[in-house]
């Protein structure tokens, strides 16, 4: 006997993907060499219950060999995910059929006994929206001490004394002893918010839509994410008026600020916990009648408390106590509200897999309130739709948490192609299974970055440097590509960001990538912007990034049309995205030179026009023949003589 169930297909699975609630699903099994089946049934479950909902399925007809067998089951009333699988009884035998052992999605696998692997639906709220404007928007990430100094001279602001001032374009320290002992991240370059507000024509040129600041809180640190005061702009990079200076100029050259909220933990250094006794406030760590001593989770005060990853200058903050969740949150003037109403467009929550669903819940609410078309994006590095932490299933795109998070899986995914790891089925496979699993509205709205702040740059990958878990940081900043490995990195990267810029999703650009920086992780991949230094090849990758990104705006098909793979064979990929009358097929190879056997019948294609170039193809008998040599990207607008 033989079963097939592909759950991208319509035949199969129809609607395809994630559903909104009370949605009707047709499901079908196909079987082939069974003769007369005692009984074939889809076994459906809620992922929170137990309890398994049996489904006799029904003949309907034979297609070629195979006998289809059908059964309705209608989603439920609330948001939430559904699972299934199914069994054929042959005689005394039974045969179950579930997903693949990649629990990838798609086509399924036979199994001798329950599987362990099942189908996923993804069931979200009816009236689950995400902002147009962000899915429409072209992203920019800016770790702010690095990007540039505002000030003519050079100088720093803020007048701090415990921090260690380094000359603009050298390399972060990343030795304790560099920093007399303890590793403290106090060295600072002097990037600030008026720098920002000064490259706002070069943004606006590059055809930025959306600035992602990584923190700007007051706190000790230069990478902030050891809050010392959520109420205040840190010195270093200004102040609130000119925080809103800078969201008034971004907004008149059509670009919006998304700000990184880091609520699971403050810094030991803060007004909150003061530790160091350098604020006035009374601190939890100081009294335990602080105001702010409910806070914190302490297992001995004041020296025993729960902290990030155990990490001691970053105690983690209780989200069951009232009064911080209204401070954050609920109150009239909290922090979420009162910098929305100064001109931020959104949040970006860092480790939102540590914060409660409760409190993502409430912080949408309140967001949404203040003001409706803000972002939420979040930190989440696996799949989103099934993602679960500290024992709870994670709901960030049933409706009621998320707008989009950082795509991860698409990165990790891009860099496996690109280094030949996967071919072009697999890199398919998994974008597809986000597709699948993914609700339109968030898969729409995805974050799809190649670097950040937490991993290496891209290019330094795609130049097969080796993994930053393998070797010291003494060699990762010796590490520079240069010779023919920086060119086929080169050839990759361009390639990466044609994929990126033309694949559904937001596409974000780490600053610093489009001149092709260079750098490993944490504190390289954080070096300063080399504005005096930007190579030939640099300008280069400027404009071809300027140029894709001009394309994905000129059409509805790039922003928001549907996206179909049309060719996955070796190191080559090709697909469709198309929109109304618009249709476009993109091709990529990564590999040898290639030709290219291309159906597009079912999208009534015959001919294909090159984009900025004069290549053009007419369809043969609807196939296409097309040529792609190693490291190429071809991009056509396919239309109907």
């Amino acid at each position: 006997m033989h079963a097939e169930h592909n759950s991208r297909e319509k035949f199969y699975r129809s609607p395809f993907g994630a559903v909104r609630c009370s949605t009707e699903i047709k499901l079908r099994l196909a079987l082939s060499n069974a003769g007369i089946p005692g009984a074939v049934r889809l076994v459906i479950r809620e992922d929170s219950s137990e309890t398994e909902q049996c489904v006799d399925m029904a003949f309907v007809f034979t297609v070629g060999e195979n006998s289809i067998y059908e059964a309705d089951v209608r989603m439920p009333e609330k948001s939430c995910l559904m699972w299934y699988y199914f069994e054929v009884e042959v005689g005394d035998i039974t045969v179950y059929y579930g997903n693949n052992m990649r629990q990838m999605g798609g086509m399924g696998e036979s199994f001798d006994k329950k599987p362990a692997n099942l189908f996923q639906i993804t069931v979200y709220e009816k009236d689950y929206k995400t902002p147009d404007w962000f899915k429409n928007g072209i992203a920019y990430q800016i770790f702010p001490d690095r990007f540039f100094n505002g000030n003519e001279d050079g100088s720093f602001l803020g007048d701090r004394t415990d921090i260690i001032k380094r000359n603009w374009g050298d390399i972060p320290y990343y030795k304790a002893e560099q920093f007399g002992g303890e590793y403290l991240s106090n060295d600072f370059f002097g990037g600030n918010l008026k720098g920002i507000i000064k490259k706002l024509p070069y943004l606006e040129d590059l055809g930025i839509s959306v600035i992602y600041l990584n923190p700007i809180f007051k706190a000790y640190s230069n990478h902030k994410y050891d809050t010392g005061s959520y109420e205040e702009i840190d010195p270093m990079f200004g102040d609130e008026k000119t925080f809103k200076k800078l969201c008034d100029e971004a907004e008149k050259r059509g670009i919006k600020i998304i700000l990184d909220g880091v609520f699971n933990h403050t810094g030991s250094d803060s007004m909150y916990f003061n530790k160091n006794g350098t604020y006035d406030s009374i601190g939890a760590y100081q009294s335990q009648e602080s105001p702010y001593f409910g806070w914190y989770k302490f297992i001995k005060w004041p020296e025993e408390y729960e902290s990030w990853w155990g990490m001691t200058t970053l105690p983690h903050c209780d989200e069951n106590c009232e009064d911080y969740r209204k401070y954050i949150i609920s109150d009239k003037n909290s922090i979420i509200k009162r910098w929305l109403r100064n001109g931020a467009s959104g949040w970006r929550l860092d480790v939102v897999d540590e914060l409660p669903g409760f409190f993502v819940k409430e912080l949408r609410k309140s967001v949404k309130e203040e003001k409706k078309d803000a972002v939420i994006i979040g930190e989440v590095w696996e799949d989103a739709s099934h993602k679960s932490s500290y024992g709870e299933r994670r709901e960030y795109f049933r409706g009621k948490e998320l707008d989009s998070v950082m795509n991860y899986p698409m990165r990790d995914a891009m860099i496996d192609f690109m280094l030949g790891k996967i071919d072009a089925y697999g890199f398919d496979e998994r974008l597809m299974s986000l597709k699948e699993n993914y609700p339109e509205p968030a898969y729409y709205s995805l974050l799809n970055m190649l670097s950040s702040h937490d991993v290496e740059r891209f290019l330094t990958l795609m130049g097969e440097a080796p993994s930053r878990h393998m070797v010291g940081r003494d060699y990762q900043v010796e590490f520079n590509l240069s010779g023919t490995a920086l060119e086929r990195a080169v050839k990759r990267t361009k390639l990466a960001y044609g994929l990126q810029m033309l694949l559904p999703g937001v596409p974000c650009i780490y600053y610093g990538d489009e001149i092709l920086m260079q750098g490993y992780g944490d504190p390289f991949c954080r070096a300063t912007f080399p504005w005096d230094g930007i190579t030939e090849s640099g300008e280069k990758m400027r404009e071809y990034l300027k140029r894709l990104i001009e394309l994905r705006k000129s059409s509805d098909a790039f922003l928001c049309g549907d996206f179909e793979s049309v060719y996955k064979i070796g190191g080559v990929y090709a697909f469709m995205r198309y929109s109304g009358n618009e249709k476009y097929l993109v091709a990529v190879n990564i590999g040898h030179e290639d030709k290219v056997r291309v159906d597009t019948a079912r999208f009534g294609v015959t001919v294909l026009n090159g984009i900025n170039t004069d290549e053009r193809h007419k369809a043969q008998n609807s196939i296409f023949y097309i040529n792609m040599g190693q490291y190429e990207m071809k991009i056509f607008r396919a239309d109907k003589i």
